[in-house]
């Protein structure tokens, strides 16, 4: 029994870690739960991991039709309301109106418990009684067990359970019970969406396509405060990082408004990008930050790293090449009043980097003392092709190199669906820096995007041999005499 228990354990943990999506269950695991109905004391609980906004159904193998609407709305694509009514019988308890309550916390674990529907109704025949309504998966046979009848008798509560005809409407049934009710049997049902303010946003299967009104429809009525549901259509592949959408359901009104990290941020969801996955990531490398370090963010968007750090009294650089964003930029540092304190810019990632980052490292890295305070940040957060950005660090600055604690930390972020991700960003940035990252990186795991596609970031510190050049000892000689190495001149031929 020992070993079965922590082999189920065991299981347990193996099983949902690796694939928490899979409905499966393994042969082995079925097996065991087998085996938990035959040996007493052992129970197995299996708990699917789902979206936070629609939460799964459990099957009732008791009473199946409780929390299922009606079989005829298989098949819809506009939503009617009306038609998911059904009545189902229930077991009930008549008491008296004085004990009610009592009884509801003697058997508070028998009695429904489900959102939206009454645990206590009136007796038509008897203004001085009440129906108390019982949980079917607790009372499957419309027979109360031994302790609860001896609570009831204390209670002086006859315990005979009578069947109770029980309505059930469109409002009482949740999200994915509907949409599990009307989309094709067998066919995967959306699990969750990203809500953006007062948007709520789909990214729907070719199969679920038919329904997307519908679904939209009921996503809205199912989540208060969501007033527009659209669906992506169209990958994010254009420059400017945002996807073409369609309205399935609301109000045709894309500017809305978010907080984050208790930041408020405005913006027009069709035309900037915005993930409110990417919330914690936002918060951990602010978290970095210290009062008087220099943040330069080369892919600012609307400024979800910018303007906390500004909040957090470092001096920002931060730049979009996306016309809208670099608009809603500028908007929410006055809305977050700290337009002062950043220092926007609307232009190509490369020339950003070459151009005010430049300008301000060759100016603030020869005033740097020993044991001084302030650091230098670059956040590249543009997964599809920041890691291609980084050629441009080689030699970008002219000079000697500053003490290596002052060299500036960058956070440059990539996809991944290597099997060993960490290592493939690594040796990616490497080739676009030219050196060995060996020692001096680390990596993290932002968040899983799709199967076998993660999200990461590479942070490291510009090493001085890649982010410096040495001026040639003859630079002050014409230029028909100036004897330079091989290396040197191929890289004055590098772009600048």
């Amino acid at each position: 029994l020992w070993r079965l228990g922590n082999c189920a354990r065991l299981l347990k943990t193996n099983h949902f870690r690796t694939a928490a999506s899979n409905t499966s269950f393994p042969a082995v695991w079925m097996l065991l739960a087998q085996y938990s109905g035959r040996i007493p004391g052992l129970f197995v609980v299996v708990k699917k991991n789902t979206s936070f906004t629609m939460p799964e159904t459990v099957e009732d193998k008791t009473n199946p039709e409780l929390y299922l609407p009606h079989p005829g709305v298989r098949g819809m694509t506009v939503l009617d309301r009306e038609a998911f009514k059904r009545t189902v019988v229930v077991p009930a308890l008549k008491v008296k109106k004085e004990i009610v309550s009592s009884v509801l916390k003697s058997l508070k674990q028998s009695v429904l418990q489900r959102p939206g529907l009454k645990r206590v109704v009136e007796d038509p025949e008897d203004e001085d009684s009440r129906f108390v309504i019982l949980d079917p998966h607790k009372i499957p046979e419309f027979s109360l067990g031994e302790s609860e009848q001896q609570v009831l008798k204390q209670l002086s509560v006859h315990p005979e359970v009578s069947k109770y005809h029980l309505e059930l409407t469109y409002e009482n049934f949740k999200s994915e019970e509907i949409l599990r009710a009307v989309l094709p049997e067998g066919q995967e049902v959306t699990s969750g969406f990203s809500r953006v303010g007062h948007i709520a946003h789909l990214n729907l299967r070719d199969h679920q396509l038919p329904y997307r009104h519908l679904i939209g429809q009921v996503i809205m009525d199912k989540n208060p405060g969501v007033t527009c549901v659209v669906n992506k259509t169209n990958i994010i592949d254009s420059t400017y990082r945002n996807f073409e959408m369609e309205v399935l359901a609301g109000e045709n009104n894309l500017v809305t408004k978010v907080k984050e990290n208790n930041t408020a941020y405005e913006l027009d969801f069709s035309k900037v990008y915005w993930n409110p996955r990417l919330s914690t990531e936002h918060g951990r490398i602010v978290e970095l930050l210290k009062p008087g370090d220099v943040l330069f963010d080369v892919f600012a968007g609307i400024g979800p790293f910018a303007i906390p750090a500004a909040r957090r009294k470092c001096r920002v650089f931060a730049n979009d090449l996306n016309p809208e964003s670099y608009a809603w930029l500028l908007h929410n540092c006055k809305l977050n009043k700290v337009d002062t304190k950043v220092k926007a810019f609307n232009m190509d990632g490369r020339d950003f980097l070459r151009g005010p980052v430049r300008e301000e490292l060759s100016k603030e890295l020869p005033l740097l003392k020993e044991g001084h305070r302030t650091a230098f940040h670059i956040v590249m957060n543009l997964p599809a092709l920041a890691v291609e950005f980084l050629d441009v660090f080689r030699h970008l600055l002219v000079g000697e190199p500053c003490s290596p604690a002052g060299l500036p930390t960058v956070h440059c972020y990539g996809f991944s669906k290597h099997s060993n991700p960490a290592r493939d960003i690594q040796e990616r940035a490497e080739a676009s820096l030219g050196t060995s990252l060996a020692g001096r990186c680390s990596t993290f795991l932002v968040r899983n995007v799709a199967p076998n596609k993660e999200m990461l970031c590479l942070s490291f510190q510009i090493p001085a041999d890649v982010l410096y050049k040495r001026p040639c000892p003859d630079e002050a000689k014409p230029a028909s005499k100036r004897l330079c190495t091989s290396q040197d001149s191929s890289e004055e031929k590098l772009p600048s």
